[in-house]
């Protein structure tokens, strides 16, 4: 805190000594910024990738629909895969790109040039954004396979090339791991201080966040490139979450405009639902998060039962259940990555043979235990007699479907990376609705402004992935 004030006492004393003119200093927009302090694109950047992550908006984040969690009442066209209407797939790219990666670019290039900052002040701060720039390229990639990467946010480049999905996910890796260096280099400096919206600028809580995500991406290739995988995810292992107290997590206001986003969509909007294609395996299972997912139905034939609506059709919002008072929260934290998904993570490496810490057997029990009763506020019984239902063991000679099932629930309220994992494990098998308009999607389309302003770059992409389609696969989603 010394230093910042110490350079925000400087800067008021450098503007004072350059008022020399009408027009060069008075005749300017006092309510607008002509220099923004680089930690402050950093606070801008984590709260729209943790609000583009999180919210349920009709506009830019769908995928509640996509893995069956939700249902719609009176516009189902989402849950039928109509992206084109309301160019989902243009908002969402547009935001990571323009709000997030955007302003780490922009805060990187001036935390460089500021000769002020200490060295290990300015490697740590460096590494921070590094780390938020992979996991945001992660989300790009994972969504639309090839994209605009190494010629992106190039002001004096409208028209970048799009870069091979393979090529971009082991670039990320090389960045990520000098990130991890300059991270535990560093680890005394103060990071990106107050202005940290996850950690308050605490670097071992990034180092441990770096390297969780690091075995994130390690596991997601682990089907296309065993050999890669398998040294990333032991080089994470021993590094990564140990307890819910490390989730990278945005802990939001009770407040409009810095309130959950999903707070902020259901107060305005009476229209999402529980999807019956969730609610009955939860009612079947026994699961005990089913009233921390959901309140039961408010009036007609179903008042006070866990009735789902029909997925893909029109339902009456009043008579089936609904999203809890619990999702409805307005300060419930926005996750980008938790200890459960890590636990989980860890018994798939465990499972595949890796060389991690611990059995394939206690990791699992400890990400459901973790769900349950940290993420969700249950109790340690009713996890103990959850995994002891022989639908919940762990089955180790099917571990894609004992995984992919538990982490589709323990998911619930992470819809970006439930989708992308439900693709990856194949479970549970989901199935369109008669309504749908194409199958489920398993990526997004380029936005039609790649078409029409990037078009030969667009056309190149299209045609390397096997085209621009809701059906071709990312490359590490094999059948």
């Amino acid at each position: 805190m010394k230093k910042i004030l110490l350079y925000s006492i400087a800067s008021l004393f450098l503007a004072a000594s350059c008022v020399n003119d009408l027009d060069d200093d008075y005749n300017l927009d006092p309510k607008r910024a002509t220099d923004v302090p680089p930690v402050t694109l950093v606070s801008n950047a984590q709260f729209n990738l943790s609000n583009v992550i999180t919210t349920p908006d009709y506009n830019t984040n769908v995928f509640r629909y996509y893995v069956q969690h939700w249902a719609a009442a009176q516009y189902p066209d989402e849950s039928q895969y109509n992206i084109n209407t309301r160019e989902i797939n243009r908002f969402f790219w547009t935001i990571l790109y323009r709000d997030v990666l955007a302003d780490l670019r922009e805060a990187r290039n001036l935390i460089t040039a500021n000769n002020l900052l200490a060295a290990d002040l300015k490697a740590s701060q460096l590494a921070c954004i590094e780390v938020l720039e992979v996991y945001a390229w992660s989300v790009l990639v994972n969504t639309y396979g090839d994209i605009p990467y190494s010629q992106a946010l190039d002001i004096n480049n409208v028209q970048p090339a799009y870069d091979d999905d393979v090529a971009i996910y082991n670039d990320l890796l090389t960045r990520l791991d000098a990130a991890i260096a300059s991270i535990s280099q560093n680890i005394d400096s103060d990071g990106l201080g107050d202005g940290d919206l996850y950690y308050g600028g605490d670097l071992e809580q990034w180092f441990k966040f770096a390297n969780s995500l690091k075995l994130r991406l390690g596991i997601t290739i682990a089907d296309v490139n065993e050999t890669r995988a398998r040294t990333v995810v032991e080089a994470a292992a021993p590094h990564v979450f140990t307890s819910s107290a490390d989730d990278a997590k945005l802990v939001y206001t009770p407040n409009v405009p810095t309130a959950n986003p999903v707070y902020d969509e259901l107060r305005q909007r009476d229209d999402n639902v529980a999807a019956n294609t969730f609610i009955d395996v939860l009612l079947e299972m026994e699961d005990p998060r089913l009233d921390e997912f959901f309140r039961p139905a408010p009036e007609g034939e179903n008042e006070g039962e866990y009735v789902g609506g029909i997925y893909g059709d029109l339902n009456n919002y009043t008579e089936v259940a609904q999203p809890s008072d619990l999702i409805r929260e307005p300060d419930r934290p926005g996750v980008l990555l938790s200890y459960t998904e890590v636990e989980f993570l860890l018994a798939e490496a465990a499972l595949r043979g890796f060389t991690v810490p611990g059995t394939a057997q206690e990791h699992y029990t400890a990400a459901i235990t973790s769900s349950i009763v940290n993420d969700w506020g249950g109790t340690q019984q009713e996890a103990t007699a959850y995994l002891q239902r022989s639908d919940v063991a762990l089955n180790t000679a099917n571990w894609r479907q004992s995984i992919g099932m538990q982490k589709w629930i323990a998911l619930h309220d992470q819809p970006v990376e439930g989708w992308k994992e439900w693709r990856r494990l194949d479970y549970p098998q989901l199935e369109a609705p008669e309504l749908a308009q194409s199958e489920i999607p398993v990526r997004f389309p380029y936005p039609a402004t790649e078409q029409n302003l990037n078009n030969a770059n667009y056309s190149a992409a299209a045609a390397a992935i096997g085209g621009d389609v809701v059906t071709t696969r990312v490359f590490w989603d094999v059948d």
